[in-house]
């Protein structure tokens, strides 16, 4: 059967129905695409520092091991994204992610001026900082691998030299971890949002605090709700 404008599961579907009190967030398949690529982002890091820094790579030895990891981690980076793809709740949060709203804007106007309390910063499913957050990384990823693909394969493009490809890619790599540094710590501040990852459920009190614009995107049954005309009613 076909699903109702902008809904994700077709209609007549038997959903189980949400824990009292609580908000479904993230499916499974979201929270397992999640899951992979931060594992596999993970080991990239582990195995870089191993080759990078001197004292790890004295420490932990086996070069080769290490290289072979490294490499097939980074090349493998895209597959669980890609995979999510078969998924309708990943393919909308994409759809989601992709659209910035007029109040992303109020959001960001609301962050530079340190205002902290949650009516100044208005949401949707993911607030502004999440949607650069993740469109920055998904560019980064891309480079990295590009770059990695000219070190393994020296003679990919002949007209880019190696050296300018290790040096994009341990820039990048630096800049990388600063900004997933900087997301476990907002992570870590945020236990409710690590419950939704984990569980795929929140508390409807902390979506409507902190993602009010999402609860009535859902409620009107949309799967952006993010259009002019909703911000400026």
């Amino acid at each position: 059967m076909q699903s109702t404008a902008g809904s994700t599961t077709p209609t007549g579907t038997a959903t189980r129905p949400d824990p009292p009190g609580r908000v479904r967030r993230f499916s499974t398949a979201e929270r397992m695409v999640h899951r992979a690529t931060g594992y596999l982002m993970l080991v990239c890091l582990v195995t870089a520092a191993c080759l990078y820094l001197g004292p790890l790579a004295q420490l932990v030895g086996r070069r080769h091991l290490m290289v072979t990891l490294h490499e097939w981690s980074g090349i493998s980076l895209p597959v669980p994204s890609l995979l999510g793809l078969l998924s309708a709740d990943f393919r909308a949060d994409l759809r989601r992610l992709n659209r910035f709203a007029v109040y992303d804007r109020q959001w960001l106007r609301a962050v530079r001026k340190r205002r902290k309390w949650p009516e100044a910063r208005p949401a949707g499913k993911f607030n502004a900082g999440q949607k650069i957050y993740a469109g920055w990384i998904a560019g980064a990823v891309l480079v990295m691998m590009s770059t990695g693909l000219l070190m393994w394969f020296m003679g990919l493009l002949p007209f880019i030299s190696r050296t300018s490809a290790i040096f994009v890619h341990d820039l990048l790599a630096w800049a990388i971890t600063f900004v997933l540094l900087g997301h476990m710590r907002r992570a870590f501040e945020d236990p409710e949002a690590r419950l939704g990852m984990r569980t795929g459920y929140v508390s409807r009190s902390w979506a409507e605090r902190y993602h009010s614009r999402w609860l009535k995107e859902e409620r009107m049954g949309t799967v952006t709700g993010e259009t002019e005309e909703a911000d400026k009613v």
